[in-house]
């Protein structure tokens, strides 16, 4: 299926650029969330006019997204969790957790989806994790683990 985007998706394109996607890509996600168009007459006609809006919309988020990061690159998230006495955990650190502690640390908002973890939190000590807040902005965030009291 080919589709027109109409923002900047990391690994696929950027604004404008023609692509194809798997069908059910294309028609769940990238059409139902408004990130793409079917490239008929009507809806190319349309993108054209709105090409401008779209680009400074896709602008000020990205500006938006570069705020962000320069604070979450400040903050240092600490998770208390039940540890063993070999120092691992009893579960994990979840991705919910580590957003409700962004929000609670900084009062910055971030969504599961944003959240790039490249290993499992299963025992305490510090860690590094990546937010994707902008399909060309992204910020590393250090996550200390540390033993419940």
């Amino acid at each position: 299926m080919k589709v027109i985007l109409l923002e900047n998706i990391k690994k696929l394109g950027t604004i404008g650029q023609k692509v194809n996607v798997k069908d059910g890509f294309g028609r769940n996600y990238l059409l139902k969330k408004g990130k793409a168009l079917l490239p008929t007459k009507e809806n190319l006609a349309h993108f054209e006019t709105r090409k401008a809006e779209i680009i400074k919309k896709n602008e000020i988020e990205k500006n938006k997204a570069i705020e962000t990061s320069e604070k979450l690159k400040t903050i240092k998230i600490t998770v208390k969790k039940e540890v063993m006495e070999n120092g691992n955990l009893y579960g994990s650190v979840t991705i919910k957790e580590i957003c409700n502690e962004i929000l609670n640390t900084s009062n910055i908002e971030i969504k599961a989806e944003q959240i790039e973890l490249t290993t499992n939190i299963k025992s305490k000590g510090e860690y590094k994790f990546v937010v994707n807040l902008h399909a060309e902005v992204q910020s590393e965030v250090s996550l200390e683990v540390i033993p419940k009291e």
